[in-house]
């Protein structure tokens, strides 16, 4: 997590212009949604503010919303399988060994522990992670998969969509975050076309109906 974004060299944060302003809008809007191709960091972009969140370690630069107490947060995204090689991964370690969580961005000290996703080999439900405050957050990673009733229920104070789920879900994670003033990005490749949520943030994108005649 120390590494990410650095003020200077090959991987300097002012490279990433797209990124930064990414998370100065969580300072402003509850809801964000981070569009684009393959490989441009996404994934990375939302897992770190994820990271910081959690740990309450924001770097002196952070320019987006902040926490100043334990929080509890999901990692969503479409399968457990995809959720266990991308969101679990980057923020806990590749899985095979059992010194493998602490080697992603969340540091190992400040892991309290674990729970086991039940169904998918090597996959984690929970992680629960010390906060500067002195108290402990907690993490459940989700998979759209689970259907819109998984969603229900509990309070957030901030949910990371890690590629494209239905309005339905997306709307259930929405909830999730009113009473907490919390926070819900999305990070995403569209590659659904102009499904109901990308016309939720792209509102002039919606196609227009044909004209009934032609006038010559």
């Amino acid at each position: 997590m120390e590494y990410m974004y650095p003020a200077t060299g090959k991987l300097s944060r002012f490279k990433y212009p797209k990124h930064l302003e990414f998370f100065r809008l969580g300072k402003e809007f509850n809801e964000r949604a981070f569009l684009g191709g393959n490989r441009t960091g996404k994934s990375y972009a939302g897992s770190y503010e994820d990271a910081l969140h959690l740990t309450g370690n924001y770097p002196t630069w952070w320019p987006g919303k902040q926490f100043d107490h334990p929080v509890q947060g999901w990692s969503c995204g479409d399968i457990g399988k995809t959720l266990r090689d991308i969101a679990q991964t980057t923020l806990l370690g590749s899985p095979g060994t059992d010194e493998f969580q602490g080697t992603g961005m969340i540091p190992k000290e400040s892991i309290v522990r674990t729970t086991v996703r039940m169904g998918t080999p090597d996959a984690i439900e929970s992680v629960f992670v010390k906060h500067i405050s002195g108290g402990v957050s907690s993490l459940q990673f989700k998979a759209y998969e689970q259907g819109r009733a998984a969603f229900q229920g509990v309070s957030c104070d901030f949910i990371h969509l890690d590629e494209e789920c239905s309005l339905e879900i997306y709307t259930e994670c929405l909830l999730r975050t009113l009473t907490t003033n919390g926070i819900i990005y999305l990070t995403a490749t569209p590659l659904l076309g102009l499904t109901e949520l990308m016309l939720a943030f792209l509102p002039n994108m919606q196609p227009t109906a044909e004209p009934s005649y032609v006038q010559s």
